[in-house]
């Protein structure tokens, strides 16, 4: 009876090529990596990886905006960031559309690891979807009160806004307000308005400007001080 005989499929005996060898790295890095990710802090200014979907994404944190305990602003690139082949890939894969983002901390896995590229859409080919999980971080009106030598403090502060010209518009409309006397509202200080980022980190020291009347809420800001 003649019995069958089997082949060994794959490379033959020996020692791995070092293209199927630069893979079980890379591979056992990525193990390494989702195992024991390097915790993230608030503040501490390194890129982030964070959950979007089943996929992981490279987020850099927006600069002075990285420290809130709940909430921080990021922006998704592409894995391979910087180089220009990144950027260009990322831009198709719709990575550098988007500006930046509120991103709850509870999404972000730890400081971001270059084995983590292949959970990346990027790896894929595959565009980032409509809906990260993360809305806009948008932008902010801060009234502030400085001293002749810049020296001061923030006394109110509005938002967050969708765009730079709705929160242009309402600085405009305090400074108007304070105009004639911006410089004795508060004695000592120089009372102005000027449209800023939304600094998500502080969300929570924002008031809400729509359906409000902010000129009440600097009257009521410059009252509390001069109490």
């Amino acid at each position: 009876m003649k019995r069958p005989s089997f082949r060994r499929c794959g490379p033959a005996p020996g020692a791995i090529s070092p293209e199927d060898q630069a893979v079980v790295d890379s591979f056992r890095a990525l193990l390494a990596a989702r195992k024991n990710p390097q915790p993230w802090t608030p503040g501490c200014n390194q890129d982030v990886a964070v959950r979007v979907g089943p996929f992981l994404e490279r987020a850099q944190p927006r600069p002075g905006d990285d420290h809130g305990p709940d909430l921080i602003a990021v922006a998704l690139v592409h894995p391979d960031t910087p180089h220009a082949a990144a950027y260009l890939h990322g831009h198709q894969l719709g990575y550098t559309n988007r500006g930046w983002l509120r991103c709850e901390t509870t999404a972000i896995l730890g400081i971001w690891q270059p084995a983590y590229a292949m959970l990346t859409h990027a790896a894929a080919n595959l565009p980032l979807p409509d809906d990260v999980g993360m809305a806009p971080a948008h932008y902010g009106v801060h009234v502030e009160a400085r001293r002749s030598d810049n020296t001061g403090y923030t006394l109110l502060r509005l938002g967050p806004y969708t765009q730079t010209w709705l929160a242009s518009r309402d600085a405009d409309r305090l400074n108007t307000e304070l105009e004639g006397r911006a410089a004795t509202a508060i004695p000592g200080f120089t009372v102005t308005a000027k449209d800023a980022v939304f600094h998500v980190s502080d969300h929570e020291s924002y008031a809400d400007p729509h359906d409000t009347d902010i000129i009440a809420l600097l009257a009521d800001a410059i009252a509390g001080v001069s109490a």
